[in-house]
Protein backbone atom coordinates (compact mmCIF):
# COMPACT_ATOMS: atom_id res chain seq x y z
CA UNK A 1 0.00 0.00 0.00
CA UNK A 2 1.22 3.23 -0.99
CA UNK A 3 0.51 6.58 0.81
CA UNK A 4 1.08 10.20 0.11
CA UNK A 5 0.95 13.58 2.03
CA UNK A 6 2.76 16.85 1.44
CA UNK A 7 5.82 17.38 2.50
CA UNK A 8 6.67 21.19 2.36
CA UNK A 9 8.19 22.65 -0.38
CA UNK A 10 11.76 22.58 -2.21
CA UNK A 11 13.94 26.18 -1.99
CA UNK A 12 12.23 27.18 -5.68
CA UNK A 13 8.76 26.87 -3.99
CA UNK A 14 7.73 23.29 -5.80
CA UNK A 15 5.25 21.42 -3.70
CA UNK A 16 6.92 18.66 -2.64
CA UNK A 17 5.09 15.35 -1.60
CA UNK A 18 5.96 12.35 1.03
CA UNK A 19 4.96 8.48 -0.06
CA UNK A 20 4.91 5.54 2.56
CA UNK A 21 4.77 1.97 1.51
CA UNK A 22 3.78 -0.46 3.60
CA UNK A 23 4.13 -4.05 3.52
CA UNK A 24 2.36 -7.04 5.35
CA UNK A 25 4.99 -7.50 7.79
CA UNK A 26 4.37 -3.99 9.58
CA UNK A 27 7.31 -2.16 7.76
CA UNK A 28 7.09 1.05 6.65
CA UNK A 29 8.75 2.86 4.59
CA UNK A 30 8.57 7.11 3.80
CA UNK A 31 9.73 8.31 0.36
CA UNK A 32 9.87 11.86 -0.91
CA UNK A 33 10.44 13.13 -4.05
CA UNK A 34 12.81 16.06 -3.22
CA UNK A 35 16.08 14.07 -4.13
CA UNK A 36 14.15 10.61 -4.22
CA UNK A 37 15.07 10.59 -0.64
CA UNK A 38 14.01 7.67 1.63
CA UNK A 39 13.69 9.84 5.13
CA UNK A 40 12.60 6.57 7.38
CA UNK A 41 12.45 2.70 7.57
CA UNK A 42 10.53 1.61 10.19
CA UNK A 43 11.49 -2.00 10.52
CA UNK A 44 10.49 -4.81 13.30
CA UNK A 45 13.31 -6.19 15.87
CA UNK A 46 13.42 -9.98 16.60
CA UNK A 47 10.33 -9.18 19.03
CA UNK A 48 8.44 -7.43 16.75
CA UNK A 49 9.32 -3.91 17.76
CA UNK A 50 9.36 -1.44 15.42
CA UNK A 51 12.40 1.28 14.77
CA UNK A 52 13.61 3.81 12.36
CA UNK A 53 16.71 2.07 10.72
CA UNK A 54 17.74 5.10 8.24
CA UNK A 55 19.55 8.44 8.65
CA UNK A 56 17.62 11.41 8.06
CA UNK A 57 15.07 14.02 8.65
CA UNK A 58 11.43 14.74 9.76
CA UNK A 59 11.01 18.07 7.19
CA UNK A 60 12.26 18.77 3.94
CA UNK A 61 14.13 21.86 5.00
CA UNK A 62 16.38 19.91 7.25
CA UNK A 63 17.71 18.40 3.85
CA UNK A 64 18.57 21.84 1.72
CA UNK A 65 21.98 22.47 1.93
CA UNK A 66 23.06 20.31 4.73
CA UNK A 67 22.63 16.83 4.37
CA UNK A 68 25.27 14.27 3.80
CA UNK A 69 23.11 12.72 1.01
CA UNK A 70 20.90 11.01 3.93
CA UNK A 71 18.96 8.46 2.20
CA UNK A 72 18.90 9.98 -1.82
CA UNK A 73 18.94 8.87 -5.14
CA UNK A 74 22.78 9.71 -6.43
CA UNK A 75 23.85 10.43 -10.50
CA UNK A 76 24.71 11.34 -13.30
CA UNK A 77 27.65 9.29 -12.01
CA UNK A 78 27.98 8.21 -8.56
CA UNK A 79 31.08 8.39 -6.37
CA UNK A 80 33.92 10.38 -7.25
CA UNK A 81 35.49 11.75 -10.64
CA UNK A 82 39.30 13.07 -10.48
CA UNK A 83 39.39 16.64 -10.74
CA UNK A 84 36.20 16.44 -12.20
CA UNK A 85 37.59 15.78 -15.88
CA UNK A 86 37.44 12.92 -18.00
CA UNK A 87 37.42 12.60 -22.21
CA UNK A 88 34.74 11.00 -24.15
CA UNK A 89 35.42 9.91 -27.57
CA UNK A 90 38.30 12.74 -27.96
CA UNK A 91 36.39 15.61 -25.98
CA UNK A 92 37.16 16.71 -22.74
CA UNK A 93 34.58 17.75 -20.40
CA UNK A 94 34.73 19.18 -16.88
CA UNK A 95 32.28 18.40 -14.34
CA UNK A 96 31.23 20.50 -11.29
CA UNK A 97 33.93 20.12 -8.59
CA UNK A 98 32.30 19.97 -5.19
CA UNK A 99 34.70 17.77 -3.41
CA UNK A 100 37.99 19.01 -3.01
CA UNK A 101 39.50 19.24 -6.03
CA UNK A 102 37.33 16.32 -7.19
CA UNK A 103 33.63 15.73 -8.77
CA UNK A 104 31.36 13.53 -6.27
CA UNK A 105 27.62 12.02 -6.37
CA UNK A 106 26.95 14.05 -9.73
CA UNK A 107 28.28 17.58 -8.51
CA UNK A 108 26.80 20.77 -6.60
CA UNK A 109 23.04 19.83 -7.50
CA UNK A 110 23.09 15.99 -8.09
CA UNK A 111 20.13 14.29 -8.57
CA UNK A 112 19.73 14.18 -4.78
CA UNK A 113 18.68 17.91 -4.92
CA UNK A 114 16.80 17.79 -7.21
CA UNK A 115 12.30 17.46 -7.26
CA UNK A 116 11.28 14.10 -9.52
CA UNK A 117 8.14 13.51 -10.90
CA UNK A 118 6.12 10.85 -9.16
CA UNK A 119 3.23 8.62 -9.50
CA UNK A 120 1.79 5.81 -7.71
CA UNK A 121 2.27 2.78 -10.54
CA UNK A 122 -0.17 -0.15 -8.87
CA UNK A 123 2.46 -1.52 -6.34
CA UNK A 124 5.36 0.60 -6.98
CA UNK A 125 6.54 4.59 -6.68
CA UNK A 126 7.69 5.31 -9.59
CA UNK A 127 10.18 8.69 -10.20
CA UNK A 128 11.21 10.04 -13.13
CA UNK A 129 13.71 13.17 -13.85
CA UNK A 130 14.96 14.35 -17.38
CA UNK A 131 18.80 15.81 -16.59
CA UNK A 132 19.42 18.32 -19.12
CA UNK A 133 22.24 18.72 -21.76
CA UNK A 134 25.39 20.46 -19.67
CA UNK A 135 23.62 19.69 -16.24
CA UNK A 136 27.02 19.49 -13.67
CA UNK A 137 28.84 19.47 -17.44
CA UNK A 138 27.68 15.82 -18.03
CA UNK A 139 26.81 15.96 -22.22
CA UNK A 140 23.28 14.67 -23.58
CA UNK A 141 19.93 14.79 -22.25
CA UNK A 142 19.71 11.74 -19.56
CA UNK A 143 16.09 10.72 -18.82
CA UNK A 144 15.88 8.86 -15.82
CA UNK A 145 13.10 6.60 -14.35
CA UNK A 146 13.57 5.19 -10.64
CA UNK A 147 11.06 2.79 -9.74
CA UNK A 148 10.46 1.87 -5.40
CA UNK A 149 8.45 -0.90 -4.35
CA UNK A 150 8.54 -2.48 -0.93
CA UNK A 151 7.87 -6.73 -0.97
CA UNK A 152 6.29 -8.55 1.93
CA UNK A 153 10.07 -10.49 2.20
CA UNK A 154 11.14 -6.88 3.56
CA UNK A 155 12.93 -5.86 0.51
CA UNK A 156 12.97 -2.24 -0.55
CA UNK A 157 13.86 -2.74 -4.04
CA UNK A 158 15.26 0.36 -6.31
CA UNK A 159 15.04 -0.56 -10.24
CA UNK A 160 16.87 2.08 -12.40
CA UNK A 161 16.70 2.63 -15.73
CA UNK A 162 18.52 5.46 -18.35
CA UNK A 163 18.42 6.34 -21.64
CA UNK A 164 20.07 9.28 -23.51
CA UNK A 165 20.29 11.48 -26.66
CA UNK A 166 24.07 12.02 -26.47
CA UNK A 167 27.40 9.49 -24.76
CA UNK A 168 27.66 10.22 -21.44
CA UNK A 169 28.76 8.60 -18.19
CA UNK A 170 26.20 7.08 -15.89
CA UNK A 171 26.56 5.50 -12.76
CA UNK A 172 23.23 5.65 -9.99
CA UNK A 173 22.82 4.33 -6.95
CA UNK A 174 21.30 4.83 -3.66
CA UNK A 175 22.75 6.26 -0.28
CA UNK A 176 20.75 4.86 2.32
CA UNK A 177 22.22 5.54 6.01
CA UNK A 178 21.39 2.33 8.37
CA UNK A 179 21.72 1.60 12.23
CA UNK A 180 20.12 -1.67 12.59
CA UNK A 181 19.79 -1.01 16.31
CA UNK A 182 17.73 2.28 15.62
CA UNK A 183 20.33 4.50 17.50
CA UNK A 184 24.18 4.37 18.74
CA UNK A 185 27.32 3.27 17.12
CA UNK A 186 27.45 0.83 14.29
CA UNK A 187 30.71 -0.92 15.17
CA UNK A 188 29.37 -3.66 16.58
CA UNK A 189 27.41 -4.81 13.85
CA UNK A 190 29.02 -7.91 12.22
CA UNK A 191 29.15 -7.72 8.40
CA UNK A 192 30.01 -10.13 5.65
CA UNK A 193 30.38 -8.97 1.76
CA UNK A 194 31.46 -11.39 -0.66
CA UNK A 195 34.29 -9.41 -2.55
CA UNK A 196 37.83 -11.02 -3.01
CA UNK A 197 39.50 -7.10 -4.00
CA UNK A 198 38.98 -3.74 -3.42
CA UNK A 199 40.39 -0.57 -5.05
CA UNK A 200 42.82 1.61 -2.95
CA UNK A 201 42.91 5.13 -2.86
CA UNK A 202 44.97 7.97 -2.56
CA UNK A 203 44.22 10.85 0.25
CA UNK A 204 41.21 12.35 -2.20
CA UNK A 205 39.61 9.11 -1.95
CA UNK A 206 40.55 8.27 -6.18
CA UNK A 207 41.65 4.75 -6.81
CA UNK A 208 45.13 4.01 -7.66
CA UNK A 209 43.63 1.85 -10.49
CA UNK A 210 44.60 -1.19 -8.91
CA UNK A 211 42.57 -3.98 -7.66
CA UNK A 212 44.33 -5.28 -4.46
CA UNK A 213 43.28 -8.63 -2.52
CA UNK A 214 41.25 -8.03 0.68
CA UNK A 215 43.21 -11.44 2.17
CA UNK A 216 45.31 -10.32 5.36
CA UNK A 217 43.81 -6.81 5.13
CA UNK A 218 41.05 -4.89 7.21
CA UNK A 219 38.76 -5.12 4.18
CA UNK A 220 38.28 -8.79 4.05
CA UNK A 221 34.57 -9.31 5.63
CA UNK A 222 34.17 -12.91 3.19
CA UNK A 223 34.30 -14.16 7.09
CA UNK A 224 31.29 -12.30 8.80
CA UNK A 225 32.80 -9.96 11.69
CA UNK A 226 32.08 -6.85 14.00
CA UNK A 227 32.95 -3.54 11.55
CA UNK A 228 35.34 -2.15 14.79
CA UNK A 229 37.20 0.93 14.21
CA UNK A 230 38.35 0.83 11.01
CA UNK A 231 37.60 4.10 9.14
CA UNK A 232 36.12 3.21 5.81
CA UNK A 233 34.75 4.84 2.61
CA UNK A 234 36.07 2.38 -0.26
CA UNK A 235 34.93 0.39 -2.91
CA UNK A 236 35.16 -3.56 -2.61
CA UNK A 237 34.82 -5.38 -5.69
CA UNK A 238 32.14 -7.97 -5.96
CA UNK A 239 32.80 -11.49 -6.62
CA UNK A 240 31.06 -12.20 -9.47
CA UNK A 241 27.88 -10.51 -9.09
CA UNK A 242 24.81 -11.62 -11.36
CA UNK A 243 24.83 -9.85 -14.83
CA UNK A 244 22.00 -7.71 -16.62
CA UNK A 245 18.55 -8.84 -16.02
CA UNK A 246 19.30 -12.24 -14.17
CA UNK A 247 18.13 -13.08 -10.85
CA UNK A 248 20.25 -10.15 -8.02
CA UNK A 249 22.08 -11.97 -5.38
CA UNK A 250 22.89 -10.97 -1.72
CA UNK A 251 26.40 -9.81 -2.10
CA UNK A 252 26.44 -7.89 1.66
CA UNK A 253 25.01 -9.23 4.78
CA UNK A 254 24.88 -7.39 8.21
CA UNK A 255 23.62 -8.44 11.16
CA UNK A 256 22.66 -6.66 14.39
CA UNK A 257 23.19 -8.75 17.64
CA UNK A 258 21.23 -6.64 20.38
CA UNK A 259 18.51 -6.28 18.02
CA UNK A 260 18.88 -9.41 16.16
CA UNK A 261 18.18 -7.62 12.66
CA UNK A 262 19.54 -8.47 9.32
CA UNK A 263 20.16 -6.04 6.18
CA UNK A 264 21.30 -7.76 2.93
CA UNK A 265 22.31 -6.21 -0.41
CA UNK A 266 21.20 -7.13 -3.46
CA UNK A 267 22.88 -6.07 -6.67
CA UNK A 268 24.41 -6.73 -10.27
CA UNK A 269 26.74 -4.07 -9.92
CA UNK A 270 30.35 -4.69 -10.07
CA UNK A 271 31.42 -2.82 -6.81
CA UNK A 272 29.58 -1.81 -3.31
CA UNK A 273 31.00 1.50 -1.95
CA UNK A 274 31.41 0.88 1.83
CA UNK A 275 31.31 4.12 4.11
CA UNK A 276 31.00 3.90 7.82
CA UNK A 277 30.16 6.87 8.66
CA UNK A 278 33.45 8.71 9.46
CA UNK A 279 32.04 12.43 8.79
CA UNK A 280 29.18 12.11 10.96
CA UNK A 281 29.80 14.68 13.98
CA UNK A 282 26.90 14.97 15.76
CA UNK A 283 26.23 18.33 14.69
CA UNK A 284 22.91 16.76 12.64
CA UNK A 285 21.72 15.02 15.29
CA UNK A 286 23.69 11.58 14.57
CA UNK A 287 26.48 10.52 16.00
CA UNK A 288 30.16 10.11 14.42
CA UNK A 289 29.97 6.22 13.23
CA UNK A 290 26.07 6.63 13.69
CA UNK A 291 25.65 5.04 10.54
CA UNK A 292 26.62 3.11 7.17
CA UNK A 293 26.16 2.94 3.84
CA UNK A 294 26.83 0.32 1.63
CA UNK A 295 26.44 1.80 -2.32
CA UNK A 296 26.22 -0.64 -5.16
CA UNK A 297 27.97 0.89 -7.70
CA UNK A 298 30.48 0.53 -10.73
CA UNK A 299 33.84 1.70 -9.72
CA UNK A 300 34.86 5.26 -8.58
CA UNK A 301 36.87 7.23 -11.46
CA UNK A 302 35.36 4.71 -14.18
CA UNK A 303 35.52 7.11 -16.68
CA UNK A 304 39.08 7.92 -16.30
CA UNK A 305 40.14 4.30 -15.95
CA UNK A 306 39.76 2.17 -19.15
CA UNK A 307 40.32 -1.15 -17.26
CA UNK A 308 37.39 -0.64 -14.82
CA UNK A 309 34.26 -2.33 -16.32
CA UNK A 310 32.80 1.51 -18.21
CA UNK A 311 29.99 3.44 -17.43
CA UNK A 312 29.22 4.98 -20.68
CA UNK A 313 25.57 4.93 -22.27
CA UNK A 314 25.53 6.08 -25.78
CA UNK A 315 22.40 6.61 -27.49
CA UNK A 316 20.17 3.72 -28.32
CA UNK A 317 21.62 1.78 -25.48
CA UNK A 318 19.27 1.35 -22.22
CA UNK A 319 21.03 1.71 -18.56
CA UNK A 320 19.13 -0.75 -16.73
CA UNK A 321 19.85 -1.25 -12.80
CA UNK A 322 18.48 -2.98 -9.91
CA UNK A 323 19.27 -2.93 -5.88
CA UNK A 324 17.72 -4.35 -3.08
CA UNK A 325 18.34 -3.75 0.30
CA UNK A 326 16.39 -6.80 2.47
CA UNK A 327 15.43 -6.30 6.07
CA UNK A 328 14.67 -9.32 8.18
CA UNK A 329 15.02 -10.78 11.45
CA UNK A 330 17.54 -13.67 12.38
Amino acid sequence: MIQSAPFGHAPDGTPLSLFTLTNAQGMEVRITNYGGTVTHIFAPDRDGRLANVTLGFDTAAEYFGRSPYFGALIGRCGNRIAGGRFTLDGVQHQLCVNDGANHLHGGAQGFDKVVWGAAVEGEALVLRYRSPDGEQGYPGNLDVQARYTLGDDGALTVAFRATTDRATPVNLTHHAYFNLAGEGSINDHEMWIDAPHYTPVDDGLIPTGELAPVAGTPFDFRTPRAIGETVYDHNFALAAPSAGQAPLRCMVRVREPRSGRQLEVLTHQPGIQFYSGNFLDGSLGFPYRGGFCLEPQHFPDSPNQPHFPSVILRPGEVYENTLAFRLSRY
